[in-house]
């Protein structure tokens, strides 16, 4: 692979309880070249500590800078299996949604190996047009396939929120995976379900094009989630594939429920370089 393939990878996160939660049971783990939101279920504090372990789990996939698709499934069963021993009340169990990002590569080529679980959501804007990458698990989203509700329909659908696949379930976790190629430009929005309940994507795709600091867009979509009713938790990481060239300058995110390291708090550049020939 040329040296003029060298991508680097630039991005901000953000999260809010939600103007009508008292708790926040998102997760997130944005450091390296790994993105991930979780948005926990289960009452009282078992969502909050799903989505946590979920997080937790995939955390030693930071440290690599390439990685493998193999351990990626590999630490998605962990995860699982660890959502499962979370001791909740008698006939409830914990879980938690799971969607997100990993950089890998087929043939010395960078691509975004890119998983689903339930209804938290991962976009690709490219070319000035955002497309949902991931595809719901969710009763609405089934009824939507069955041509028996329109999407419009469905974003104010009582069983809305009702998932069907999670960390967590009693059956194993049926995740969805797909390989997207990397291109300079290109910008990923990955989400949990409390932004997309109070934004259309036609207004996210507006947001996403207006302003270059992934951070700030980061913070500017929780903030309008939380100004259109903020019913939900909200989290956001906005990645950016971009050149090697310039320094990075930004800010960290101003919320403490970010579930990273401390050296992680700060959005940062990670180079990617494939194999140099």
């Amino acid at each position: 692979m040329s040296v003029d393939a060298e991508l680097g990878l630039l991005w901000g996160a953000a999260t809010h309880q939600g103007a009508r939660r008292k708790l926040n049971e998102d997760s997130y783990l944005a450091s390296g070249s790994v993105f991930f939101v979780a948005d926990g279920m289960g009452g009282h504090d078992a969502g909050e500590v799903a989505s946590a372990a979920a997080v937790e789990a995939l955390r030693p996939l930071v440290e690599s800078e390439v990685v493998g698709a193999d351990s990626v499934r590999c630490r998605v069963r962990v995860a699982h299996e660890s959502v499962l021993a979370i001791e909740t009340t008698p006939g409830r169990g914990a879980g938690t949604t799971l969607t997100g990002v990993a950089l890998t590569e087929q043939g010395g080529e960078p691509y975004w190996l890119v998983v689903n679980l339930g209804d938290s959501r991962t976009y690709r804007l490219s070319d000035g047009e955002l497309e949902q990458v991931s595809v719901d698990h969710s009763e609405v989203q089934e009824l939507v396939d069955a041509g028996r509700i329109t999407r419009e329909q469905a974003a104010t659908h009582p069983r809305r929120h009702v998932v069907t696949r999670a960390l967590g379930a009693p059956e194993e976790p049926d995740a969805d995976f797909w390989l997207l190629p990397v291109h300079a430009g290109d910008r990923l929005l990955i989400c949990s379900d409390g932004l997309t309940g109070e934004l259309t994507d036609e207004r996210i795709e507006t947001v996403l094009l207006a302003e270059p600091d992934p951070q700030v867009v980061a913070e500017r979509l929780v903030h309008e989630a939380l100004v259109a009713g903020g019913r939900d938790n909200i989290t956001v990481i906005v990645v950016d594939a971009t050149g090697l060239t310039g320094a990075l300058e930004s800010t960290a995110p101003r919320d403490g429920r970010a579930r990273r390291d401390d050296e992680d708090t700060v959005p940062r550049r990670s180079p990617w370089k494939g194999d140099q020939t």
